[in-house]
């Protein structure tokens, strides 16, 4: 798995103190940067999380590319629906010796490992099969329609990957690019950091947010998991760990605690 973070709004934190600052004062627009020092735009962005004023913080956007994730994260990850989403296509794009993703539980145990190795061989020998047989069907039928033969071998390959690609795994690796404002990047971290999240998009969330805290610290200091900063909502269900949990959470922002 690896994130990047690609682009973010220039000065993020500023902007959403201008933004703040607006809601909250006479100046006028051309005024609005004016005096927002470092020490006033931080109290800006404190006092917007003291008071629940979330609407500023949507000024700003983030975007990442991930790569190196299944298919299984890619539905998740679209389920947070306030984002942007581009997604290599199974459509377009052929997948010769695709890679996948192996989770952790099954690299354990060897005997479980083997097998699943081979499921993934024999998902690939059945795409490669099905891809063979569907484009040479459909070579014929374009040829037939008077397309040029490397004009017929295109559409055909096109078209016979459309259905093929139904016998690719969950673990199918993808990539993507995903652009969230700092609003929903808020919400994702308090459902995707928690313990209780799977394991795959857990590590995302939280390379994501390690990226986004040293753009931004003041902005995300309070980001994380619901028990980083109140008791778990959990009920029976928690995982127990809330003291590991704000230490590690700390760490991984660079905060004292």
């Amino acid at each position: 798995m690896k994130v990047t973070l690609l682009a973010h709004t220039p000065e993020p934190e500023k902007i959403i103190a201008a933004a703040a600052k607006l809601c909250y004062s006479s100046s006028s627009i051309d005024g609005l940067m004016g005096g927002l020092t470092p020490e006033k735009t931080g109290s800006f962005i404190e006092m917007l999380s003291e008071i629940g004023h979330e609407s500023p913080i949507e000024h700003v956007t983030f975007t990442f590319g991930i790569e190196g994730v299944s298919r299984a994260f890619l539905a998740q990850i679209t389920r947070h629906r306030m984002a942007s989403y581009s997604v290599q296509s199974q459509r377009y794009v052929r997948k010769d010796q695709f890679e996948y993703i192996l989770p952790p539980e099954i690299e354990q145990i060897p005997e479980a490992k083997e097998e699943y190795i081979r499921a993934m061989e024999a998902a690939q020998e059945h795409y490669d099969r099905l891809a063979d047989l569907l484009k040479a069907r459909h070579n014929e039928e374009f040829l037939t329609q008077g397309f040029s033969e490397k004009e017929a071998a295109r559409r055909a390959e096109k078209q016979a990957i459309e259905d093929a690609r139904f016998v690719l795994p969950n673990a199918c690796d993808t990539k993507m690019v995903v652009t969230m404002n700092a609003r929903s990047l808020y919400n994702f971290f308090r459902h995707r950091c928690c313990n209780r999240a799977q394991w795959e998009i857990r590590a995302v969330a939280q390379e994501m947010l390690r990226l986004v805290s040293e753009e931004a610290p003041t902005l995300f200091s309070h980001a994380g998991p619901p028990c980083l900063s109140g008791a778990c909502p959990e009920g029976k269900m928690s995982c127990g760990k809330m003291e590991q949990v704000r230490r590690h959470y700390g760490e991984l922002k660079g905060q004292t605690i």
